[in-house]
């Protein structure tokens, strides 16, 4: 089977172990982030936001609460202080959910402010 290109806002599973300290793992739903563009090309690594269905009460203003849509059954949130690239082929096809505009640049407002 052919995989197909990843899409900017789509929502795959991701292998992200094996983690070192604080670094979230195992098999979980993630946010592609960068440039569509890039993604076209077919890069080695990609720019991810890891969803979780947990959120603690002191990253609020981090955050990204996601509505359940297709493949992605829960409520979830986009953890911020996550985000990492990692290998393309840590990423399980197929796509799960598709993000809107609206909130991959949330997320991404979200990000700036942290590193900002």
């Amino acid at each position: 089977m052919e995989k197909e290109i990843l899409t900017k806002g789509g929502v795959y599973l991701a292998r992200l172990d094996p983690v070192k300290g604080a670094e979230i793992g195992k098999i979980r739903p993630v946010a592609i982030l960068m440039s569509q563009a890039i993604l076209d090309v077919t890069p080695p690594l990609v720019f991810i936001c890891p969803l979780s269905s947990h959120s603690d009460k002191n990253f609020d203003g981090l955050h990204v609460k996601l509505s359940a849509r297709d493949n992605l059954h829960v409520v979830s949130f986009a953890l911020i202080e996550h985000c990492r690239a990692i290998a393309t082929r840590r990423i399980i096809q197929p796509r799960l959910a598709q993000l809107s505009e609206v909130e991959v640049k949330e997320i991404t407002r979200r990000l700036k402010f942290m590193i900002d």
